[in-house]
């Protein structure tokens, strides 16, 4: 008796993409968290974040030419994104295929704001992550655009006048925060938290970190507008 084997790669089963998943999600939270920190720099004054944003370029420095280490750090968190997105694709269109017969009968399943709308979200961000570099990494898109002044660049970015930027940044992070609390969710929910006790401390823990990611990037830009960092 001959007994079928699965062809199929192990990174592209289902248990395998959710691996994928994971990982990539995990990395970057990591960089959204150290992003985020670095940000705040912004309010220990111009000379601190001018010297902050200048060693990120020479890191690895004199082993690596200035800016290679971030442009590794780029290349990677691209890939991981492209991963991360295909794999939520494939696993969400074998999910719909699994269930091919819509009854005409069945009990309404609750889905969540943040779940029904990964997808335009996901455009957002992408969209978001583009005009990010475009802004404040080349500086082809803002009004200071000079390297050596980063602390400047940020501040003439959210500065009064330019308040559709603010709006997109704002937009863009309340879009990354209900993806996170998501994603969150349904990784705890995946390690075990599927009690009704557990699904609420999953809820919770999966809000609070979004709020607070959240926060930290929001308050850059409005401190800006509030004329706390000039």
């Amino acid at each position: 008796m001959v007994t079928a084997v699965s062809t199929r790669a192990p990174i592209r089963s289902s248990i395998g993409l959710k691996v994928v998943m994971a990982v990539t999600g995990i990395l970057l939270v990591l960089f959204l968290i150290a992003h985020m920190l670095g940000n705040l720099k912004i309010f220990v004054g111009p000379t601190d974040f001018d010297h902050y944003a200048h060693w990120l370029r020479t890191i690895g420095s004199p082993v690596l030419p200035d800016t290679w280490y971030l442009w590794a750090q780029r290349v990677l968190l691209g890939v991981a994104l492209v991963a991360h997105i295909w794999a939520a694709t494939v696993l969400a269109r074998r999910a719909r295929a699994a269930r091919p017969v819509r009854y005409a009968h069945r009990p309404k399943v609750h889905v969540s704001y943040a779940a029904r709308t990964m997808r335009w979200g996901g455009v957002i961000i992408a969209a978001f992550v583009v005009y990010h570099l475009l802004d404040l990494t080349t500086g082809d898109l803002n009004p200071v655009g000079d390297p050596r002044r980063p602390y400047a660049n940020v501040v003439a970015d959210f500065a009064p006048e330019r308040w559709y930027v603010t709006l997109f940044y704002v937009i863009a992070i309340v879009t990354l925060g209900f993806h996170l609390r998501h994603g969150m969710f349904s990784a705890l929910r995946s390690l075990g938290q599927q009690t009704p006790r557990g699904e609420r401390r999953a809820r919770g823990a999966a809000l609070a970190f979004a709020v607070l990611l959240c926060a930290g990037y929001l308050v850059v830009p409005f401190s800006v507008l509030a004329g706390l960092v000039r």
